[in-house]
This record gives structure tokens, sequence and C-alpha cells, in this order.
């Protein structure tokens, strides 16, 4: 089965390079390798083309959702794998990927990152989300062990560093662009899951993740759009009559979440997204669909058990407790 890859980017060229440079060494063949690039201002599209990849140029930045879909649009293989330019992979990561994907009933599969500063750390294996609207993405910051070497089949997709089948992409719609940036994995694992496509989270496919490379993870600009989408995701996606349902745990997930991001200095910016997506909620509100609050539901259980085997996070402790 023949496998492109896509790699958006914007201002990475270092990093770019030492990824693209790693990328023949997999022992899966590449049929193509994609750099979407967001209209950057330095070295990276030179970078790319002379290491062989085909490059799609933006003349501005449009957002990691606007680079991913066109990006896709472009492959030409059955199965395409989606790179965060800051990521850099073992040799199998993409072998053992692709060998999940022939397994009947499976869409997308992700395996196990790890810190690429602290190798013993994890960086993230799969997404779950709350019923308040806000996720997590499993592990993080967590030390590496035995519950994240279980495998799993999983709802969300992250677009870290993962492997679909190129199908499933056209078949849920791609990613929204009005997300741009920060949550838009999550509003596409929620239409694939209500449209019953599941994954698989493959933890002997390691790939490792530098993070938040190109803002930084409490940039006033990273807060503002992940508090923005938490409100939109809740537009999007939650039920007719969702403020009976999940009023509660909306208000205390989101406002927890504003104290962590006051604890980092960016509780402007948690405010300013928060005002953002109220604004953008009419514009974005969908009927929803009947099999999301079950989808909520199973994916919240996931990060509890989760939490109750490694540890809970004061966050999570505060919104179980209260919820």
């Amino acid at each position: 089965m023949s496998v492109s890859v896509v790699i958006p980017n914007w201002n990475g060229s270092q990093r770019l390079e030492l990824l693209l440079k790693q990328l023949p060494a997999q022992t899966s063949p590449i049929a193509e390798i994609i750099v979407v690039d967001n209209g950057s201002e330095d070295n990276s599209v030179e970078i790319a083309a002379s290491l062989g990849a085909r490059v799609i140029r933006f003349q501005r930045n449009l957002g990691f959702s606007a680079a991913v879909n066109r990006g896709v649009e472009e492959c030409r293989s059955t199965f395409v794998a989606i790179l965060n330019n800051d990521v850099l992979l073992r040799s199998d990561w993409l072998e053992r990927l692709v060998a999940q994907l022939e397994v009947p009933g499976v869409w997308f599969a992700t395996g196990k990152l790890l810190n690429a500063n602290r190798q013993d750390t994890i960086d993230g294996s799969f997404d779950a989300i709350s019923r308040g609207g806000c996720s997590w993405r499993c592990g993080h910051g967590r030390a590496d062990g035995p519950v994240w070497n279980q495998p799993h089949t999983i709802l969300f997709p992250p677009f870290t560093a993962l492997v679909m089948k190129t199908e499933l992409f056209r078949r849920v719609g791609g990613l929204d662009e009005r997300l741009e940036s920060y949550l838009e994995d999550v509003d596409f694992g929620l239409r694939g899951a209500s449209k019953g496509y599941t994954g698989s989270y493959v933890p002997g496919a390691v790939a490792f993740h530098e993070g938040s490379a190109t803002l930084g993870a409490w940039n006033p600009g990273t807060v503002r759009q992940i508090a923005r989408n938490q409100v939109l995701l809740v537009a999007k996606h939650y039920p007719i009559g969702f403020v009976w349902k999940f009023g509660w745990p909306i208000a205390l997930a989101q406002l927890l979440w504003g104290f962590v991001a006051l604890r980092h200095g960016a509780g402007a910016a948690y405010l300013h997204g928060k005002l953002d997506g109220l604004r953008m909620f009419r514009q974005m509100r969908g009927v929803g669909d009947d099999a999301i609050p079950g989808i909520l539901l199973e994916s919240e259980r996931q990060i509890l058990d989760l939490q109750h085997q490694t540890g809970f996070d004061w966050y999570w402790r505060i919104y179980f407790a209260l919820s």
C-alpha cells in the first residue's frame, strides 16, 4: 500500500530539515512527501525542495487546518501520514502503523509520543475529551511505563503524528479551517466517532516530539485559540438542550482551564479567547448528533480511568470531584 507524508510548516526550517533527512530511514516505503508551507519567512521552502519534498506554498499563514487539508487533497496514496515538523520517528514507526491500518475496521493509527528532550516522559498517546469540552492529550507529562504500553481502540486521532486511510479524511470532511489550529483534531475525532470510525493506539510505534516548538505552550496566541476552540467544540457538537445536560461540566471544565492559564501568566489571553468563542458561537452552532453524548461519556470515563492508574492532575481531580 502506498503512503504519502504531509508536513504542515511555518518558519520551522531547522526542525523541518531534521525530519526530512530522517524520513528515508523508515522501513516502510514512502511514495511522496508533501510540505505545505504557511507563508514562512525563513528558508523552509528551499530546504524542503532541496531534500526532495513537493512544496505547496501559501502566501500567508492560514493555520494548521488549512495546511493539512491542502496537503491531503494533493495526496495520491491509499494512506496518508500527517506529521508536525517538530517530530522525529523511530525507523519502524510507519511500518507498524500501516500494518495496523490493514486490520478491518481500523481507520487511523497513532503511536507513543515521547518528549524529545526527556525521552523517559510521555508527550502524548491519544486524545480524549470530557463532557465539559476540554480535552487531554492522554499521558502528557507522565513517566513512560506499562500503562502507556497497552494498545487501545481510540476515537480521537491526534494530528501531531498519525497515519490514516486517505478515504477517511474525505468521508469525515477534513479539518475545520475556522478552528485554524488547536483542537481541530478533536473536532475531527468527534465527527468521525459519530459516524462509527475508530482507530488504534499502537505503543510500539514510537516518535519523539519537541512540543509547542513554533509558539510555545503558553504563548498568548496559543492560549487564546485553545480557549476559543473549547467553546466552538460545544457550539458545533453538543445537542440542543445541552445546557441542561452538560451546563455544569462545561462551566466547571472551562473555568478550571482558565485557572491553569492564569497560573501560566495567560489569563488575559484566556478571557479574550472565550469572548471570541462566544462571538462566533451562533455562526458555528450545529444541531448536534444523537451519538455525541455517549461518545463524551465514553471518552470521559477513559480520562478518569487513566488518571486513577497514573495519578491525578489537580485539574482532573477537581473536575471529577465536582462534576
